[in-house]
């Protein structure tokens, strides 16, 4: 595999990992806190977004080939 796309792929998971811990604690703050708005909660992800490395490793070893799509769908 190549390295870059493992680094890629090592950093959106940590990425990944860290926002899920703000947003956990986040929603124990929440419901300790203001319980009848916890149903409720608006969480934004900010620095930790990982939107932006989504289709970073579109290599060959995700593409298709136009007879294996139609055969799928």
């Amino acid at each position: 595999m190549d390295q870059e796309k493992r680094q890629f792929r090592k950093l959106k998971r940590d990425l990944k990992r860290a926002g899920n811990k703000r947003r956990r604690n986040y929603l124990k703050r929440q419901l300790a806190d203001q319980p009848e708005e916890a149903p409720f909660p608006e969480f934004e992800f900010g620095r930790d977004c990982t939107a932006g490395f989504n289709g970073n490793d579109r290599d060959a070893t995700r593409r298709r080939s136009a007879g294996q799509e139609k055969k799928s769908e």
